[in-house]
């Protein structure tokens, strides 16, 4: 473990280089481009595809459902690791799209700081908020790259000022862009008017960009940018010199100040040079705190305290050669070592972490020892849930994860009867993994499934059917928001168009048609308790 000083000390070191880090956007901002030319920069792919490419194209290196290639989204979120220059960095790779915000809420859990993507010609979207608001609540700092500056786009001016008024965030820009849409040639860097100046090298950003290192003064008098692009970057770097915000780490890393970047990760323009600043601010795993068993808090120190993880994502067939479960754990202290005995806090047993592996898209690599801010998966066989903790001297719990309140609400069955058995065991494993939330009728004798968002229903369908070969009927009911009840159930008076259920804890849920039905149970049942979920 760590018990003397080398060890402590190469612990200590280990844990210093880790950089581990989630990407949140708004769907379509070029967050899955930008994750696969990090990959390119890092030396882990030698050449990148377009995301979307045509049928028999190539597809990003961390999508591995066939739905999710499909469709051209991240609907799964991925955890990968890789060396850039002195760092590891850990990535996980976060849905996007709006429906799958629990998994994305779950895995930013899981982060010490987070790259907000932003697209130059939409600004700060509503998925965007939304995220962004978790990174606050949770304390997680955030770096901010408007991306898509190859692109007809609004002013790097009006960005900067959206992100802060949308967010209540100062921003500061490290670098500006030279000229965009057609015209964006390059960057400057703000703190020494260093230019550089990109040139293609390979259609859609294959490879890395041809980089030229020129002064700001030296760019403006060789005319290799036309006159009206010299004269707005040196117009806007007057304005904010005067106007913007200092940019300091600590602000930063209190979630005070959001370092903001421009580039296009289609082209590789300005990628390198991001990547590298990330390194140099991004924070390296800290201490979290959890709580005891006797109810007091603690701060669980990633040298001080012997190993410690805690599971954030459960996905089983990730690859169908294997037809497993895997737990996803952060690594939140000490060393893990292959094969290494540890307590589970839940089940109060001791368990052997066997076949720990990384994974990058459906390539497994066998994991010989993590550090703090790694993730590893580890083979499941039924024994971990969603927010578990493990560790070597046990005694505390890492603070619950977030739960959110399903939207949408829908019976579901086998078409074929014949695969009952098979459908149940499928349901059972989308439950645990929490792509959608299983809700029982008092008798037990009705099923219902509940999501966030519609497209949660549809992945369920589609891995019902490759995953475990059956086909569904889904039908989609009338509810649109739900409560925890607290109370007797035989005396709440039920509105209209309303339901009872529980949940698979055992607790009393009520499914109302609209906020109007929800109102008006509350007035009705003044003993009672309508608690929402989160």
């Amino acid at each position: 473990m760590t018990t003397d000083a080398t060890t402590q000390g190469e612990l200590a070191a280990a844990t210093a280089q880790r950089r581990t880090f989630a990407i949140i956007s708004h769907p379509d901002a070029g967050k899955t481009t930008l994750t696969e030319k990090l990959l390119l920069y890092s030396g882990m792919i030698r050449t990148a595809g377009m995301v979307r490419g045509r049928k028999g194209g190539k597809v990003a290196a961390s999508d591995w459902m066939g739905m999710e290639q499909e469709r051209g989204i991240s609907i799964t979120a991925s955890a990968m690791q890789f060396n850039y220059k002195n760092a590891v960095i850990n990535l996980l790779d976060t849905p996007g799209h709006q429906d799958f915000s629990e998994d994305t809420y779950r895995t930013l859990t899981a982060a010490d700081s987070a790259i907000m993507v932003i697209d130059a010609a939409k600004g700060v979207e509503t998925q965007t908020r939304k995220l962004f608001a978790v990174c606050r609540m949770r304390r997680i700092p955030v770096l901010t790259l408007i991306n898509k500056m190859d692109l007809p786009g609004r002013p790097p001016l009006d960005l900067m000022t959206e992100v802060e008024q949308a967010l209540s965030i100062h921003a500061s820009a490290i670098n500006w862009p030279i000229g965009s849409g057609s015209e964006f040639a390059g960057i400057v860097n703000r703190s020494d008017n260093r230019v550089q100046l990109f040139s293609r090298t390979a259609p859609g950003g294959a490879t890395k960009v041809n980089v030229e290192t020129l002064m700001l003064d030296e760019l403006a008098r060789s005319g290799r940018v036309s006159d009206d692009v010299m004269a707005q970057v040196q117009h806007d770097l007057e304005l904010i010199e005067i106007a913007g915000n200092p940019f300091s780490r600590e602000p930063f890393l209190a979630g005070e100040v959001t370092p903001v970047f421009f580039a296009s990760a289609l082209t590789n323009f300005g990628i390198e040079s991001f990547l590298d600043a990330f390194v140099d601010l991004a924070p390296s795993p800290g201490a979290r705190l959890a709580d005891r068993d006797d109810g007091t808090e603690v701060s669980v120190d990633p040298i001080e305290t012997p190993f410690s993880a805690y599971v954030f994502k459960l996905q089983a067939n990730m690859n169908p050669k294997h037809r497993d479960s895997t737990a996803f754990l952060r690594v939140c202290s000490g060393r893990f070592e292959r094969d290494m005995v540890v307590r589970h806090h839940r089940l109060n047993r001791e368990v052997r972490l066997s076949r720990p592996h990384s994974l990058v898209a459906q390539t497994r690599s066998t994991v010989e020892e993590a550090y703090p801010g790694d993730i590893i998966g580890i083979i499941n066989p039924g024994l971990f849930a969603i927010g578990d903790t493990i560790s070597v001297g046990g005694g505390f719990n890492f603070k619950p994860l977030p739960q959110f309140q399903p939207e949408i609400f829908a019976r579901i069955r086998p078409s074929d009867v014949g695969k009952r058995k098979s459908f149940d065991k499928g349901m059972e494993q989308m439950a645990q993994e929490g792509t959608v939330q299983i809700l029982r009728s008092l008798n037990d004798l009705e099923s219902l499934v509940a999501a966030v968002g519609r497209l949660q229903f549809d992945v369920l369908q589609y891995r019902l059917r490759e995953e475990y070969r059956v086909e569904t009927v889904l039908d989609v009911l009338s509810y649109s928001c739900s409560a925890w009840l607290e109370g007797e159930v035989a005396t709440f008076k039920l509105p209209s168009n309303s339901m009872i259920v529980k949940d698979h804890r055992g607790r009393i849920v009520v499914l109302f048609a609209d906020q109007l039905m929800k109102n008006i149970a509350r007035d009705r049942n003044p003993d009672h308790v309508l608690k929402d979920m989160g």
